[in-house]
């Protein structure tokens, strides 16, 4: 199984920016995925996490900037980010689970790096 991020890049304080992760090597439909945050010398967090019916969930400090979706059909997982803010600065990794509730996860992408500058 791989997990293929992408659209990462460099973009300005109050620009979107929208990344994707395909997933491929795997026969079904994934339970649930997620996408997380490592900033430079912090600790990865988890940025937001949608179940195999496309439930979302996001940490209350990320409400209503950010948006994941997913598309079963194609086994793609989205992060659509709004109002970027120059602490969102981070490499965002997606990940997957054959599970459907997001509680952990044993794929991992690669990682993707977005930089937003102020």
């Amino acid at each position: 199984v791989q997990l293929q991020a992408s659209g990462g890049g460099l973009v300005q304080a109050g620009e979107s920016l929208t990344l994707s992760c395909a997933a491929s090597g795997y026969s079904r439909s994934f339970g649930a995925m997620a996408w997380h945050s490592q900033a430079p010398g912090k600790t990865r967090e988890l940025v937001a996490a949608i179940t195999d019916v496309g439930k979302p969930t996001y940490p209350n400090s990320l409400k209503g900037r950010f948006t994941i979706s997913r598309d079963n059909a194609q086994n793609t997982v989205y992060l659509q980010m709004n109002s970027l803010k120059s602490e969102d600065t981070a490499v965002y990794y997606c990940a997957a689970t054959k599970y459907p509730s997001p509680v952990a996860y044993e794929y991992w992408g690669q990682g993707t790096l977005v930089t937003v500058s102020s």
